[in-house]
């Protein structure tokens, strides 16, 4: 049976295309999941006639905004460290004292898959309600194999209870284990030859990542759990050059990662070498603004190396308890002075790229997901400018309004 063609007309449409053009009067046609064609709405195909119409009244259009690192899968919260940290206490104080992701990993191996799953539906719903059709979700709280698995099964379920595409990350590499106490190379060693070739067995990763720091681990290790990934075929990503810089960006970029994600304390080097690699910068404002940090991502040499900037919630219990990606934008223009169409072109287009999705989403192009969402704003500035307000009209997932 034939797809029924729909059209969607009488909008004001933001491609996110490398052009960043905009359309209007602009129109959409899908048919089914994918967009069939996008333009100026005289110029629409006289060979194709819509079965549908739908007009959307003057609206923006853009693609739906992609979330591209988040840590959306945990239990309980970090309130009480939050309240330390207001005390003066460090995140690397708090974490070296047993708290931080120890605190998450303890919560989340308390709980049952059902109320992980319980516990982080309401977050997924609150992007989905700001335009969010695609997410990243990665483990790295249960640092067991079982608990790992478990926040995965649960971030694949989540795909199924809601209408958003979900790509998972495994971060078992985030901190180590109590079990693994003074011992970081047998902890990536057992996590590299036998629970990431078991967990893409079992159908659960997507992608690899991992938290290169003092309080986490070293470039070295990053390398051997590259080169894990590689042999499968995963692609990479790290937490890079968040606390301190430990050249892991290089060896990320060395690697062709998808993503470097933090990068406070990069500099015009580490710029360059993304740029150079492709690999996209991920800057996460809401972990700047809630950590209180003071040096910010080198948003200058990155743009003035032509790297692809992307911008994400970090959803966590512990440095970014939020799980709004229009307020993600609005501190990127104004803590790290990103324009509000990089800010845009950060969630759709580079957001895309960041998680290896590029071909499918991101933009709106023929032959792409018809993710798409309608905006009740005046002007596409908008989006990086309101805080704590959702202009969001109505979100349309795979050519069906689902919102």
């Amino acid at each position: 049976m034939a797809e029924t063609l729909y059209l969607w007309r009488n909008a004001r449409i933001a491609a996110c295309d490398d052009s960043m053009a905009r359309l209007a009067p602009g129109a959409l046609l899908t048919r089914g999941a994918r967009i069939e064609w996008v333009g100026t709405e005289g110029d629409l195909p006289r060979e194709l006639t819509p079965e549908e119409s739908y007009d959307l009244r003057g609206a923006w259009v853009t693609p739906g905004l992609i979330d591209c690192h988040t840590h959306l899968v945990f239990a309980g919260t970090r309130a009480a460290e939050y309240a330390e940290r207001l005390r003066g206490r460090s995140y690397a104080e708090i974490a070296r004292a047993g708290g931080g992701i120890l605190s998450t990993m303890r919560a989340v191996r308390g709980a049952s898959e059902q109320q992980l799953f319980d516990q982080s539906l309401p977050r997924l719903e609150a992007m989905l309600a700001e335009g969010v059709t695609t997410v990243e979700i990665k483990s790295g709280y249960g640092l067991t194999l079982e608990d790992e698995a478990k926040m995965l099964r649960v971030a694949r379920s989540l795909a199924h209870a809601l209408p958003v595409t979900i790509t998972t990350t495994l971060l078992a590499a985030h901190a180590v284990p109590p079990e693994y106490a003074g011992r970081p190379d047998a902890y990536v060693a057992e996590v590299a030859t036998r629970w990431l070739p078991r967990l893409h067995a079992d159908g659960l990763l997507d992608s690899v990542d991992i938290f290169c720091e003092k309080i986490g681990f070293s470039v070295e290790h990053a390398a051997k759990l590259f080169d894990a990934a590689a042999r499968l075929g995963l692609p990479v990503k790290m937490h890079a050059e968040q606390l301190s810089n430990l050249g892991g960006s290089l060896l990320a970029a060395r690697r062709g990662a998808l993503s470097c994600d933090h990068l406070e304390h990069a500099t015009e080097v580490e710029a360059q070498a993304l740029a150079a690699s492709g690999t996209v910068a991920v800057l996460l404002p809401v972990a700047f603004f809630c950590l209180a940090e003071e040096r910010k991502p080198p948003v200058a040499a990155l743009r003035n190396a032509g790297a692809a900037i992307a911008i994400a919630t970090d959803c966590n219990p512990g440095s970014a308890p939020g799980s709004s990606l229009l307020l993600a934008m609005s501190m990127a223009t104004r803590l790290f002075g990103l324009t509000c169409e990089e800010a845009l072109a950060a969630v759709t287009r580079h957001a895309a790229r960041a998680l290896g999705m590029q071909a499918d989403r991101g933009t709106l192009a023929p032959g792409k997901a018809a993710d798409f969402v309608v905006w009740d704003i005046g002007d596409l500035e908008e989006l990086g400018y309101w805080s704590g307000f959702n202009p969001c009209r109505s979100v349309i997932k795979a050519g069906r309004r689902v919102s």
